[in-house]
């Protein structure tokens, strides 16, 4: 791989930025605080606004590292950070990158992450010169999967009881796209 870091990303309504310490009421506003945005993640809601400084603090101490991605999704027309989604584990030895993302629930079903991943997507093969990216998601959320499916990334199969989230064990289904792919359809 080629690391670039978290460059910005420009959509036609979304801007994909760094994280900055001036973001945290935003985040916190917007999704970091909501038990329904979380509910399937491996992280739990933001007690208070602190917590979420802290973890974007981590975050922007983090930009120094060249193979570090974390973007916030900025909604251009309010200006505001209304999700995020980042490289969340990488395997150097395959070339390979996995996938997460979230976002506040006003902006659900607008197909926002998708904009979003599809822009991510488009930056990892071509810049980075990844050669997979992954995702998934736990079966009782299907809506992530969708994203993927629109992506292009294809469903590789479920595992069963292999992870963990605020709900507990849960069984989780896994998609992927590799560079042939993404490059043949182009």
């Amino acid at each position: 791989m080629e690391h670039k870091g978290t460059a910005a990303i420009e959509t036609s309504r979304l801007l994909l930025r760094r994280f900055r310490k001036r973001d945290a009421p935003a985040v916190f506003a917007n999704w970091a605080n909501d038990e329904m945005v979380t509910k399937y993640l491996t992280w739990p809601p933001h007690k208070s606004v602190a917590v979420t400084e802290k973890v974007i603090s981590e975050w922007t101490e983090s930009y120094k590292n060249d193979g570090f991605y974390q973007w916030a999704i900025v909604l251009k027309e309010i200006d505001e950070p209304i999700g995020s989604i980042s490289v969340v584990g990488k395997d150097e030895k395959v070339n390979s990158v996995h996938i997460g993302y979230c976002i506040g629930r006003k902006w659900w079903n607008q197909g926002i992450v998708t904009e979003a991943f599809l822009a991510v997507i488009r930056f990892l093969f071509e810049e980075v010169k990844v050669n997979r990216i992954d995702a998934r998601h736990d079966t009782n959320n299907p809506a992530s999967g969708r994203v993927m499916e629109k992506c292009g990334l294809k469903y590789e199969g479920t595992l069963r009881q292999a992870d963990f989230n605020n709900q507990g064990i849960d069984d989780v289904s896994v998609y992927s796209i590799l560079a042939s792919e993404y490059f043949s359809e182009k």
